[in-house]
């Protein structure tokens, strides 16, 4: 039931302009309010008036722009609806939050577009009825692996082990490709799981049960995991590692019988075309399953392609 908040309501409407205040201090705003604002004479004269919503405060940009945000308590927490332009939308969200605690019978596919609360809340505020957690992104926690909702049909499902870290990245999607914003950079999925950015899938990388959107770790089988380095097969049947590095256009290195001896393949044509005056970046392959003394007996008797070892760069400035 929509209502107006009534006198008796005053100090629970103080206990929420308080978490407010909090909020918008430690999100950059600290002076908008200050300490004090709004007073309890404003609030008194906004339920006098019949402006004031229970679950609702009303804010302001710095603009001088009025908005209303709503925001509920659960054992002791506070948690933000959003913000919506009118009191009445406000409080629309704050009642619709507390049906989503209390009736198990709505469920995730319970959804709907004309909802007053994003989807994202109601993934929310579901988990939080359901496994008593509260997490802000939009995730649900399931027997041994959690889901993350992109849409009502979009799911991505993840180890347990991954919780902390996705309860603090946001996962955003483009085209068929996932990834988070993580110290300022945007990071693939695949790379968390020691996939290269520029994995193809189904040539570096699999996912064992055939479903893209399963990151579970027993899913994806990683099959290329150094740079430069491709597993393929051979005439005979068995699988070789070919070896490439690209300089203007792409150089065969060699063929390897594992992908150890890859690995240290390309580095060792890194290190030939950087000693021919070749300036370009590369990455070279950080190769820690052998001792450095195996590495260098391996480094001395790889045989590397003649492209390689004839090259000969036009100029500095055209690599």
């Amino acid at each position: 039931m929509i209502r107006l908040a009534k006198e008796k309501d005053l100090d629970n409407i103080q206990e929420i302009y308080v978490y407010a205040r909090k909020f918008m201090a430690e999100h950059g705003n600290p002076t908008q309010w200050g300490q004090t604002r709004p007073t309890e004479e404003t609030l008194r004269k906004d339920i006098e008036k019949e402006q004031l919503y229970k679950g609702v405060f009303r804010a302001g940009k710095k603009d001088g722009t009025v908005y209303y945000r709503a925001s509920l308590t659960k054992n002791g927490k506070h948690i933000s609806l959003g913000s919506f332009p009118d009191a009445l939308q406000a409080h629309r969200a704050y009642e619709q939050g507390l049906l989503l605690l209390s009736d198990p019978s709505l469920t995730l596919q319970s959804y709907e577009k004309v909802s007053p609360l994003s989807f994202e809340k109601w993934v929310s505020l579901i988990n939080l009825r359901d496994n008593g957690l509260y997490i802000g992104n939009p995730i649900y926690l399931g027997q041994q692996l959690f889901y993350y909702y992109l849409s009502p049909h979009h799911v991505l499902k993840f180890d347990m082990e991954d919780l902390f870290y996705y309860s603090s990245h946001k996962i955003m999607c483009r085209g068929n490709h996932y990834f988070v914003a993580d110290y300022g950079m945007q990071q693939t999925l695949t790379s968390r799981y020691g996939i290269k950015n520029y994995g193809v899938p189904g040539v570096d990388y699999c996912f064992v049960n055939g479903d893209p959107t399963d990151f579970r770790r027993e899913n994806l089988q990683i099959h290329n995991i150094y740079h430069g380095v491709r597993k393929t097969a051979a005439k005979n049947g068995q699988y070789v590692y070919t070896v490439r590095i690209h300089i203007r256009g792409n150089y065969i290195v060699g063929r390897y019988a594992t992908d150890i001896e890859a690995a240290i393949a390309y580095n060792k044509a890194i290190d030939i075309l950087h000693s021919k005056g070749v300036t370009s970046n590369f990455t070279p392959n950080y190769v820690e399953a052998i001792t450095p003394r195996r590495y260098a007996e391996i480094y001395s008797t790889l045989d590397i392609a003649p492209g390689i070892l004839n090259y000969e760069p036009i100029s500095p400035n055209n690599q």
